[in-house]
């Protein structure tokens, strides 16, 4: 199973980035993916989910502001980030899992975005 991301990058702030997680190995429509970002530190937190039923969630730190979809023929789940911010500066890492079974939960290796003032 590998789950890997791209799209990070150096960014001013009020630019835009787009994540991209590929999955391979899993059944990608059953399962539910999220987005996570860490800085030094800090926990891990949740940035935004999307169901396997397209349903979404978003941390209220980042509503109105980024999008999570998903693209089951591309396997491959998204995060459009818009109006970035400093604080968005973080690694930020894909999951999939499923609702389920504890056992089917996979990250990826993360990836850098940085926003700068």
């Amino acid at each position: 199973v590998q789950l890997v991301e791209s799209g990070g990058g150096l960014v001013q702030a009020g630019g835009s980035l787009r994540l991209s997680c590929t999955a391979s190995g899993i059944i990608f429509k059953i399962y539910d993916m999220g987005w996570y970002r860490q800085t030094p530190g800090k926990q891990r937190e949740l940035v935004a989910v999307i169901s396997n039923g397209g349903a979404t969630n978003y941390a209220d730190s980042v509503k109105g502001r980024f999008t999570v979809s998903r693209d089951n023929n591309r396997n491959t789940a998204y995060l459009q980030m818009n109006s970035l911010k400093p604080e968005d500066t973080a690694v930020y890492y894909c999951n999939g899992r499923v609702s389920w079974s504890k056992s089917y939960d996979y990250w990826g290796q993360g990836t850098q975005v940085t926003v700068s003032s």
